[in-house]
């Protein structure tokens, strides 16, 4: 692809700027961004369905072209490849959304069109629960595959401890940024972003001189969302920005998978509610989210959980905790109350601690109140 089709592109994203939707209509209708150009005194009739005002712009590039010009010797000089749907390196899955930016700007060595891409998102307000559950998903993922690109958006939380621990297990990890490739936000996950530009990248759709701004972080949640084969949301309250790329992955016909969380827990509630209204798979452990994927046969994820994964990661337990796993091994699949009255521990207190113990990967529950030990 030539460096005209690139910059002729820039240029058209720049004219359309929020209406995505639209800018892909008409890079689809004319089948290039310089035959948007040729033909952009006659777009009206060849697209179709321009808002008014933004056919006035189309009419004149110059601003449009001057700008694009610019931010392409930037990207020369630092080492940013830009993106177009024309390239073969664009992302494919986010590619086939209707509302794909026409222009990528990347820095960065991962395949963003790798066999397993997921997406990892939830809360800027981590627990030490959401922490577990993504150590736990990374670690897991790594026992199963060699090859997941994990994506988040490099924010704090969730975010940050999706990318390091992706790091951490040797996977490529992008972030999708705010704002231009001139700055990192926040600040202080700078040595984390440059760590994934040698083991992942930094992709964004804004230009140099683009700040931070409240709405570029919602527009910038679709490309996390198309990007992926599915959105796996770990902690998230009532409302936030983890909800609202669910919600777009939702409307991709994408996968969302949901950690559930302690009921009442603030920063769980999201998840639940999504789990309840059926708009998510609860999912508690990497092989879930490989099974629901596909990724891996019922055998394999299953292998994987008897290789105690998850166990790995939580080798103490308390006194409380192996007083249970005592009483499980010796005769598996008990009755809750017939745990409580053997181990003398309140029912509500038992029942919180299997809970903990189901998240950790060690146990089951079955129908009837029943639970197993995990071998």
């Amino acid at each position: 692809m030539g460096e005209q089709e690139r910059l002729y592109a820039m240029a058209l994203a720049r004219i359309c700027r929020f209406n995505f939707a639209a800018a892909q209509a008409i890079y689809r209708a004319m089948g290039s961004a310089t035959a948007a150009y040729d033909n952009r005194a006659d777009i009206a009739r060849l697209a179709g369905g321009c808002p008014t005002r933004m056919l006035k712009e189309l009419g004149n590039w110059d601003t449009a072209l001057r700008r694009a010009e610019a931010e392409m010797e930037f990207a020369a000089r630092h080492s940013v490849r830009v993106l177009t749907p024309a390239d073969p390196d664009y992302p494919r899955r986010l590619d086939e959304c209707p509302d794909a930016p026409l222009a990528l700007y990347y820095r960065g060595t991962a395949n963003l069109n790798s066999a397993r891409v997921i997406s990892v998102v939830g809360t800027r307000h981590c627990t030490a629960y959401g922490r577990d559950m993504a150590q736990e998903l990374m670690a897991g993922l790594r026992g199963m595959f060699d090859d997941v690109l994990v994506v988040s958006g490099l924010a704090y939380g969730v975010d940050i401890c999706a990318h390091r621990q992706a790091l951490a297990e040797g996977f490529d990890t992008v972030a999708v940024m705010a704002h231009g490739l001139d700055r990192i936000y926040p600040p202080s996950h700078r040595d984390t972003a440059k760590a994934m530009l040698e083991q992942g990248g930094l992709l964004t759709e804004f230009m140099s001189g683009t700040n931070a701004d409240k709405a570029n972080f919602v527009m910038r949640n679709r490309i996390v969302a198309g990007m992926a084969d599915a959105t796996v949301l770990v902690e998230s309250a009532a409302r936030g920005g983890g909800l609202i790329t669910a919600g777009i992955a939702r409307s991709y016909n994408r996968e969302v998978l949901a950690y559930p969380g302690a009921v009442g827990a603030p920063y769980s509630e999201g998840c639940n509610r999504l789990i309840r209204d059926n708009a998510a798979v609860l999912v508690t452990s990497a092989a879930d989210v490989a099974e629901t994927l596909g990724w891996a046969t019922q055998a394999h994820a299953e292998a994987a959980r008897r290789a105690g994964i998850a166990r790995q990661l939580f080798p103490e337990l308390t006194d409380e905790e192996q007083a249970v796993a005592r009483l499980l091994q010796q005769s598996n699949d008990m009755q809750l109350n017939t745990m409580a009255a053997q181990t003398r521990m309140p029912v509500a207190r038992l029942a919180a601690l299997l809970f903990q113990m189901e998240m950790k990967g060690l146990v089951r529950p079955l129908a009837g109140g029943a639970y197993h030990w995990i071998d």
